[in-house]
């Protein structure tokens, strides 16, 4: 059995370089199909010398687009990110051709191409998936914790994509002794909880020595140990704990880019918008725009702004509800407005406010957040950032995810923000819209028997 945790470096730069001769390809192919087999100098030359901006272009987005992660994927997954990649792609080309009147590209190219390179990208990268399925194997995984922690995550791995991971084992107690019988059967530890330090290092020691992977559960002590420095005073060295929160600088870039893409996305939308609102108001009573207080950075409340998706007597009866997978409180219209995240997109008047920004923690109702805060007392710590239209939670995390789950979410995202992972969430957005399963998430509670089915249970 392969422990290999997924494509080295090598191997990943060679799959980008083939990548880029496959989409060139596509070009060549497609100037052919346009021209009947043969290629005119002149619109070929115009194509020639855009060539690297084209490839360098179509690089960034494959990488952002997280094509080349493959741990999670499924085949489906592999055509759709392909399919999403090359729609950018074509755009941003379209882009090119009518900006820059020198390009003498013909149009009809570009839509040849999505369509080849498409295919060709498609069929190249399943077959890269199904090499790495072989090369990586199974790997078996024992989970370490109390039974409640267990549960939850045996259900999730169960429920996940990856077939890289195969729980086979947990351990509800005695976790030492348990890790060291089953040190030879067992490829990944996966310790969500520790009875005390001593047990924790004791552990980790004895999986380091015995050259194991270690996954780590997210609780907040291991968070608080990511992104952190490392200071020497004298012989001292130490780790100084950074806090939950983005550097004034990061912070300004980032809000410089947030006032323009939402002016770009205002004006690319606005037919979008326009249609939704016609269609809101003439369905269905009540007013096109539904306005409800939340709760942003600093604790401070906004009026949030969104296409009214509900009926207006939504909660008359039922006071303050937080929406679930499948609510009957909504229209016919709002449903579908729901499902494409259209109803979302009036919130891009917030971003330009101020009281948001693209990406961040979802911003919830004051009502909910004092009930959450008096459930954890780690929430409050959300609201060092801005709320966002999409973010960490909305992107990896499913529709049904409690607000705990959602919470670690949104920690990770604050204690490691990078301007990099805000761009990588952006692309992921485009990709969960057309993903319903992964934002519905499971709709049946299973029982212990079921969930624990096949897994060795040592206690």
């Amino acid at each position: 059995m392969s422990k290999t945790g997924g494509f080295n470096r090598t191997l990943k730069v060679t799959v980008g370089v083939v990548d880029i001769l496959i989409y060139h390809l596509s070009f060549v192919i497609s100037f052919l199909i346009r021209y009947k087999g043969t290629i005119p100098t002149f619109n070929y030359s115009a194509y020639q010398s855009v060539l690297p901006y084209i490839m360098i272009a179509f690089l960034i987005i494959n990488i952002f687009s997280g094509i080349y992660i493959l741990y999670n994927k499924k085949f489906v997954d592999m055509f759709s990110i392909s399919l999403i990649s090359q729609v950018m792609m074509s755009f941003f080309i379209m882009a090119m051709t009518f900006f820059g009147r020198w390009f003498a590209f013909p149009r009809t190219i570009v839509f040849i191409n999505l369509i080849v390179s498409t295919l060709l990208l498609t069929l190249w990268r399943f077959i890269i998936l199904e090499f790495y399925l072989k090369k990586s194997g199974t790997s078996r995984v024992m989970i370490v914790g109390s039974m409640d922690s267990c549960r939850e995550a045996v259900r999730n791995f169960k429920s996940s994509k990856t077939r890289q991971y195969k729980v086979t084992s947990v351990a509800f107690n005695n976790y030492y002794e348990n890790i060291v019988n089953n040190i030879d059967n067992i490829d990944v530890f996966y310790l969500l909880d520790f009875h005390s330090i001593e047990e924790e290092n004791k552990m980790l020691s004895y999986l380091t020595v015995n050259n194991k992977r270690v996954f780590l559960g997210t609780n907040f002590g291991n968070i608080l140990r990511i992104n952190n420095r490392i200071m020497n005073i004298d012989d001292e060295s130490l780790i100084a704990i950074s806090k939950f929160e983005i550097a004034p600088e990061n912070d300004a870039i980032k809000r410089m880019i947030d006032i323009v893409i939402s002016l770009i996305m205002l004006i690319v939308t606005s037919p979008i918008m326009l249609i939704a609102a016609i269609l809101i108001k003439i369905t269905s009573r009540g007013p096109i725009f539904y306005k409800q207080i939340r709760i942003t950075k600093g604790q401070k409340e906004f009026e949030i702004l969104k296409f009214r998706s509900m009926r207006i007597d939504a909660e008359e009866l039922s006071g303050p509800v937080l929406a679930q997978a499948e609510d009957p409180r909504v229209t016919k219209v709002g449903k579908y407005l729901r499902s494409l995240r259209i109803d979302e997109l009036p919130q891009l008047f917030n971003v330009l406010k101020g009281d948001m920004s693209l990406i961040g923690p979802r911003p919830e109702r004051p009502y909910f957040v004092d009930q959450f805060k008096e459930q954890n007392p780690y929430y409050y710590l959300r609201h060092t950032v801005r709320a966002g239209i999409t973010g960490y939670a909305q992107v990896y995390g499913k529709y049904s995810t409690d607000f705990n789950s959602k919470l670690k979410f949104d920690l990770l995202y604050i204690k490691d923000y990078s301007l990099m992972m805000d761009i990588q969430i952006l692309f992921q957005t485009v990709k969960i819209l057309f993903d319903k399963v992964s934002s519905k998430g499971l709709e049946e509670e299973l029982t212990n028997e079921e969930i624990f089915e096949d897994i060795n249970i040592y206690e």
